[in-house]
């Protein structure tokens, strides 16, 4: 049985199943999304956008699926021994693909504040105000469309529920919601997770998701996010994935940025398997700012690949791009970022930079930073560099008495450095940084979920 086969038959034989519960905004898209997916096929690596990461094999083990949306619930004090604690946030446990709120965010979970701020379910808003839904839902990353992904096109086919996160005109969120991605199982399991967010005109928020895995099985996560940032809106996004080495990840982000909007989304890939982030942004508005930064640390046999597209389409447009790979023993990391600039898009500053570290003669980085420039007003550039580590660095350190280890490992935590400093919230920075040093020097292992890696 093809990959595809296994997913279109588990759809026509649940596809009630798959319906029930769920509401009319998702329900309306779920066929055709399915006869997108049935068109296309998982990508093969013939394909430019996926050269670097075999999709059908992903895709290919016979993983179960909660359809019956059985209750799995984890405990937070579990989560965070991970090291990756409440950093004074709103807290927000999504357990597979289920939104559960953590005891101290308070009653307002699933209901809108008097301020108007949503976070909850997309079944409980639906509930509550189903036009925000019909509006948003599915239209940033239009899975019947001719440029839609396979991948997006079967989690808009499968997903059952998802998080609503919607902030209304003028309203800046108090604190930063901090949602933490758990996944939990005795047996293989996929999970389809989708994520709606919403910020309206002069809208201000700071979201930060951190995955975790807490059992030592196979997990294939399939994630949308879909985004949408009124003109004047400002949201700062943190990406933390800190699973083992069983866990696959595919994650397409699709973003629309309005006038004199702000969008800032930090990708941090800190332990993981195998890993796809798919990030689109179609800046649409007048002097709209985007900056996507992205780390990645990555040893044994792991793989993580990025591939980010910046669309300007309008003038005065900013753009930032800075990925740093490490990669050591037999990892493979992978980076393809594309900056398109429209005819209209005159007066465009753009910068984007991937600089990448193989520690070990055994690690592969590919490296593939793109412009495409149909303006004759503009301000671009572009680079990578493929190394290894300093040798002149290397041995200057260990003439001052610093050992060979401690002074690779310093070298490396150096390197990423820079990434780590773009964080905006100061007490994740701090954290990162604290993370960084522990896994170069083999320390995460020693927590529950990493000790599966050992």
């Amino acid at each position: 049985m093809s990959s595809e086969k296994q997913y279109i038959d588990l759809y026509r034989e649940c596809s009630e199943l798959l319906r029930q519960g769920s509401p009319d905004a998702m329900n309306a898209v779920r066929s055709d999304a399915l006869a997108r997916f049935e068109q296309l096929g998982f990508p093969t690596r013939k394909q430019e956008r996926w050269k670097y990461t075999d999709m059908g094999d992903l895709f290919a083990p016979d993983y179960g699926l909660n359809l019956k949306r059985l209750h799995v619930s984890a405990d937070d004090s579990e989560v965070f021994r991970c090291d990756v604690p409440n950093l004074s946030t709103r807290l927000v446990m999504v357990v597979n693909d289920d939104p559960q709120p953590a005891p101290t965010f308070g009653a307002t979970f699933g209901q809108f504040t008097e301020q108007g701020v949503f976070v909850g379910s997309l079944r409980q808003a639906a509930a509550l105000r189903p036009e925000l839904l019909n509006k948003y839902y599915a239209h940033a990353c239009d899975a019947t469309s001719e440029k839609a992904s396979a991948t997006a096109a079967l989690n808009t086919a499968l997903a059952q529920d998802g998080l609503f996160v919607f902030v209304p005109k003028g309203v800046h969120l108090d604190k930063p919601l901090q949602v933490v991605n758990v996944l939990r199982s005795q047996v293989p399991l996929m999970v389809v997770r989708r994520v709606l967010i919403v910020l309206e005109e002069q809208a201000e928020a700071t979201i930060l998701f951190c995955d975790h895995a807490m059992d030592p099985t196979e997990f294939l996560s399939s994630q949308v996010v879909e985004i949408f940032c009124g003109d004047g809106a400002n949201l700062d996004l943190y990406d933390l994935e800190e699973t083992h080495t069983r866990c696959r990840r595919v994650s397409d982000t699709v973003a629309e940025v309005g006038q004199g909007s702000t969008l800032s989304i930090n990708t941090m890939t800190i332990f993981n398997g195998r890993t796809r982030n798919t990030v689109d942004v179609r800046m649409r508005g007048e002097q709209a700012s985007v900056t996507l930064n992205g780390c990645v640390v990555a040893d044994k046999r792991q793989h993580v690949d990025n591939n980010t597209v910046i669309d300007h389409q309008a003038p005065h447009g900013t753009s930032r791009e800075l990925f740093k790979y490490v990669a050591d023993e037999q990892a493979t990391g992978a980076f393809a970022g594309r900056v398109l600039v429209r005819e209209e898009a005159q007066h465009t500053d753009s910068q984007e930079t991937n600089a990448n570290l193989c520690a070990s003669p055994t690690a592969h980085v590919f490296t593939q930073p793109m412009l495409e420039i149909y303006a004759d007003d503009v301000k671009c550039a572009h680079g990578s560099t493929v190394g290894k580590l300093d040798e002149a660095a290397l041995f200057y350190m260990r003439q001052r008495g610093i050992d060979l280890p401690e002074a690779r490992m310093l070298l490396k935590v150096a390197f990423v450095g820079q990434v780590i400093d773009q964080v905006q919230l100061q007490p994740l920075r701090d954290r990162l940084h604290y993370l960084i040093e522990k896994r170069f020097r083999g320390e995460l292992n020693k927590c529950a979920g990493c000790a599966l890696c050992k």
